[in-house]
């Protein structure tokens, strides 16, 4: 077994899979573009389907002229802990793929399996570096694809806050509770040799 942060994984894993999680409270302290990029360079070696990399990434970090039609992107409940965020990520993928010896591109049946694993390599290398990464649903999807110009074959995906960790205190009353690493269902409930099971 192995344990970190009061989680403990019923099998041996790398410690880097426990460490990682999804905080709210983040400190002012301001991401340099290098650092963001390396996070993204992470997430640019993803696996992919016939090697498409349908994934895309819009970002604005905080203090530049992106940060407020970013920031005002996210529904007013995720503004109000994002706001001290150092970067909002856009995560795009492309819905269609051009498969080998092919002159047509057809629609891609795995693009936002590929576009989550892109964010989970983004996800363990901010870990690994010391900053954090919180994937978020709660946003203007339609209106974010309009002002970012995403073309209409592509798809938006997901919005994403990177910051250094921060103390719960800063986050409004009602999110403190919750600020802390959360578990997961045992693997029993997941995962079947041969055939799907409805868990009891």
């Amino acid at each position: 077994m192995t344990q970190v942060n009061s989680r403990t994984a019923d099998h041996p894993i790398d410690p880097l899979f426990l460490e990682r999680w999804s905080p709210r409270a983040f400190t002012d302290a301001p991401i340099s573009e290098r650092d963001l990029l390396t996070l993204l360079e992470a997430a640019r070696w993803a696996p992919s389907s016939f090697n498409s990399q349908p994934w895309r990434f819009l970002y604005a970090r905080r203090h530049t002229h992106h940060w407020p039609q970013f920031l005002g992107l996210l529904s007013e409940y995720n503004q109000s802990w994002a706001r001290t965020a150092a970067a909002l990520v856009i995560l795009v993928s492309k819905t269609t793929l051009l498969p080998r010896g092919a002159d047509k591109e057809v629609p891609s049946y795995t693009h936002s399996l590929d576009a989550g694993a892109a964010w989970a390599n983004l996800a363990l290398q901010a870990t690994r570096s010391g900053w954090a990464a919180h994937g978020m649903a709660g946003f203007d999807v339609a209106r974010t694809a309009v002002e970012l110009g995403v073309p209409a074959d592509y798809r938006v995906e997901a919005a994403i806050a990177i910051g250094q960790p921060g103390d719960k205190s800063m986050l409004p009353e009602p999110l403190r509770a919750r600020e802390q690493p959360s578990d997961r269902l045992p693997l029993s409930q997941l995962a079947w040799e041969g055939q799907f099971r409805t868990p009891r």
